[in-house]
């Protein structure tokens, strides 16, 4: 038999819809629910209890934290001078918990710095060996560094890009989309990958050496 499962959601601090947040947590049970610094305003709002809250909370309003602190969350909290973002400290714990896939929500944002960094925390969760996404209404992101099917009936948006993660991808094979690849070499200065489209009823993407962003998305 296979490991089983433990499924984490992490909510952090960069924009977030709500009812598109509210709504993913409902479709998309978890195991281990992690509140990162203003995402636990989200959580407050929301009425949903985290099993631990993180981070230096410079953006966090003190009610959410005085919240959950009386309802005996477990708290870690650090300064903020600090080598990590609060991002990167929900997904080293959800790491450390033993979670086998991550759906990180309120990540992305006005802030291409911290969108940029959340992309690369994915290569740290795909070299570890468990799925990582980075999710809002419009994209689902994550970072693969062997192989992905993705069923046109289960894809999360009409368009799939891909990017290399790494300087190089080398064997990069695309089966089943309008624009295919077969052992194909791509540079991390190619935007080739972009808005791709699935035609079969399931499409596969593999590399056989590297690490490859992959976007789902919707306009």
């Amino acid at each position: 038999m296979g490991a089983e499962m433990k499924i984490t959601a992490i909510i952090s601090g960069g924009n977030i819809n709500f009812d598109f947040a509210l709504s993913f947590l409902e479709k998309h049970p978890v195991d281990c629910l992690i509140g990162a610094d203003r995402g636990i305003e989200f959580l407050k709002k929301a009425e949903m209890t985290p099993d631990y809250i993180v981070g230096d909370f410079d953006s966090a309003g003190s009610d959410a934290l005085v919240h959950f602190r009386e309802k005996g969350v477990e708290i870690r909290e650090f300064k903020p001078e600090k080598d990590d973002t609060d991002t990167q400290l929900a997904v080293n714990l959800a790491i450390e918990k033993g979670s086998t896939c991550i759906y990180i929500l309120g990540g992305t944002g006005s802030r291409l710095d911290h969108v940029l960094g959340n992309i690369q925390i994915l290569g740290q969760a795909a070299e570890a060996g468990i799925e990582c996404f980075l999710i809002d209404e419009n994209n689902r992101i994550r970072v693969i560094n062997n192989k992905v099917s993705i069923k046109k009936s289960e894809q999360y948006g009409k368009f799939v890009s891909v990017v290399a993660h790494t300087t190089e991808v080398k064997g990069l094979d695309l089966v089943g989309f309008y624009y295919p690849l077969s052992n194909y070499t791509m540079s991390c200065n190619q935007a080739l990958g972009l808005s791709n489209e699935i035609i079969a009823e399931e499409a596969l993407i593999s590399v056989t050496e590297g690490a490859l962003i992959v976007i789902e998305s919707r306009d």
